[in-house]
């Protein structure tokens, strides 16, 4: 149990029995407040402990582009860029839609926010309270 475990706990309880694994809602939960470092750190936990399933990409490249949020909160703009490819990379391995996620939505997110950065050579932090990303799962079928 780390030390983390009991504010990942709490970030979570509300996702608790919902169908899926908590902290996989919780990232969701997290990541369109805004919380990035939350959100990266609840999915951590499941990515760990997930480190020979088939989704140790899809959420390693979850966490990646969380971070990659994390980066542009603190004006880190090349170190965000970084992240957004390595998260491009894990998620790529993926099909269009997986986990309940628009894969191919995500990657064009990604896109759109490499393109941003790139467009004024990382002059311009394109993260502002307005504008912040929003993930949503699809419905089960």
């Amino acid at each position: 149990m780390s030390k983390k475990s009991g504010k990942i706990a709490a970030l979570i309880e509300s996702c608790q029995g919902q169908g899926m694994d908590a902290h996989y809602l919780g990232y969701f939960a997290c990541f369109n407040q805004g919380l990035y470092y939350e959100a990266h750190d609840v999915l951590e936990e499941l990515w760990l402990s997930d480190r020979q399933g088939p989704n140790y990409a899809f959420y390693k490249g979850m966490i990646q582009l969380a971070g990659a949020f994390v980066h542009l909160q603190k004006d880190r703009r090349r170190p965000a860029a970084a992240l957004f490819k390595l998260a491009r990379t894990n998620l790529q391995k993926y099909p269009a839609i997986h986990e309940q996620l628009d894969i191919a939505a995500v990657l064009s997110l990604i896109e759109r926010w490499l393109q941003e950065l790139e467009a004024n050579d990382f002059s311009i932090n394109p993260l502002t309270p307005a504008n912040a990303p929003a993930l949503r799962l699809l419905p089960r079928v």
